[in-house]
């Protein structure tokens, strides 16, 4: 396994240009959630002509899948990048910033579609040496729910796989690091909309509405307590008011206002609790400042749960590769942003790690800002650091 290792190594040190210029042109072409219909078609053309096989419009969308048959029997893995963008204009001052107004590839997804096409050509060269097989799932639509990996598994795409793994480059991690946690590594996630409603009337003569900013002024408030004071001190959770509608005139008394927000949780077990929580509090309030409300609340991404022993594989696979850009593997702990990885993960025993892409001494701009950058060398990392796990994952007695 080593020498086809370094082999694979040797190939992916010669096609780092090539990993980058692709990463940039999807970073100038970015394309939304269930959108991404130029950027599957890039993928799959990459794909023409090689030994494997290519399966497009997976889950009925761009969903794309690439399996590799290895020349010797043995089990089989499936490799996760997801590719969609963000409805974000860019800040950023590179010379290849995004040509899209208002959309941006702010979260990474173009690094991990760069480095996964590069990866999966060069473990296609060397198929015959590999035991088992390796399918590349380029998923489309990570970001918005249901989120795109669902229809993908719908689609049959873990058909005949054992197990699942994933990789985020992350700009608030030190590049030259790869981090990992077991269990709980991100949230659940559940979102919701708020309509109150209740009688618009003149500033000057409160008496004659009934004020259902005041009334939502108070449900942003007491909905807090639902963390405070129904969630235990040693569990991890939030309640986020995102958007409060209710602009009108200085003297005039709105006659309805709309709020917007998300539920994240590190247990599935509190995921009813906040729901029913919440609904207590929102009808209460309501009910006593005599308005009424219509609520949309849509429970989606479950908490994305690492395997203990996928873990602890990618963990000894990338240290005992002993990549020379790899400084080390570090425990980073559960992280509070929510991922459709997920699915997977429920389906089968999987790992979803981390890859630092932040330049020590530089400013860190998070995930989904619109300054967002990585260091590229990241890029390098992530398909060395994914060929260590699948071919140890592969080649494991």
């Amino acid at each position: 396994m080593e020498s086809v290792l370094e082999d694979v190594y040797h190939v992916l040190n010669e096609r780092k240009a090539e990993m980058i210029a692709l990463r940039r042109d999807f970073h100038q072409h970015p394309e939304l959630s269930f959108q991404e219909t130029e950027t599957a078609k890039k993928i799959a053309a990459f794909y023409e002509g090689k030994d494997c096989t290519v399966t497009t419009h997976v889950g009925g969308g761009n969903g794309i899948v690439v399996d590799i048959q290895g020349g010797k029997p043995g089990k089989h893995i499936a490799i996760r990048a997801d590719f969609d963008a963000l409805p974000i204009q860019e800040e950023a001052e590179v010379p290849f910033a995004s040509e899209v107004p208002g959309v941006m590839h702010a979260c990474g997804h173009d690094g991990h579609t760069a480095y996964m096409m590069i990866l999966a050509d060069t473990l296609i060269q060397f198929k015959d040496q590999i035991a088992g097989s390796i399918r590349v799932l380029h998923q489309p639509a990570e970001e918005v729910a249901p989120g795109g990996s669902k229809a993908m598994i719908e689609a049959g795409c873990l058909a005949d796989i054992d197990n699942v793994f994933g990789i985020h480059v992350m700009s608030t991690m030190e590049v030259g690091k790869v981090y990992v946690h077991p269990g709980a590594v991100h949230t659940g996630r559940a979102t919701f909309k708020v309509k109150m409603t209740g009688k618009g009337g003149h500033g000057s003569a409160p008496q004659d509405a009934n004020d259902a900013i005041v009334a939502a002024a108070q449900f942003v408030s007491s909905v807090q307590t639902i963390i405070s004071r129904r969630i235990s001190p040693f569990d991890s959770a939030t309640v986020t008011i995102g958007s409060f509608d209710g602009k009108g005139s200085a003297n005039v008394i709105n006659e309805t206002v709309e709020l917007a927000g998300d539920v994240r949780m590190m247990d599935e077990a509190l995921r009813p609790i906040i729901e029913q929580e919440f609904r207590r509090l929102l009808a209460g309030i309501c009910e006593a400042f005599g308005i009424t409300y219509v609520l949309d609340y849509q429970n989606d991404y479950p908490v994305c749960m690492n395997d203990p022993e996928m873990t602890q594989l990618v963990a000894q696979a990338v240290e005992h590769a002993a990549i020379p850009e790899v400084a080390g593997v570090e425990a980073c702990g559960p992280q509070t942003a929510s991922e459709d990885f997920s699915y997977y993960a429920l389906e089968r025993p999987s790992c979803f790690f981390f890859v630092g892409a932040h330049t020590p001494g530089t400013p860190i701009y998070p995930h989904h800002n619109p300054k967002f950058t990585i260091d590229e060398d990241c890029l390098m990392i992530a398909a060395k650091s994914m060929a260590s796990v699948v071919l140890a994952y592969l080649h494991q007695d």
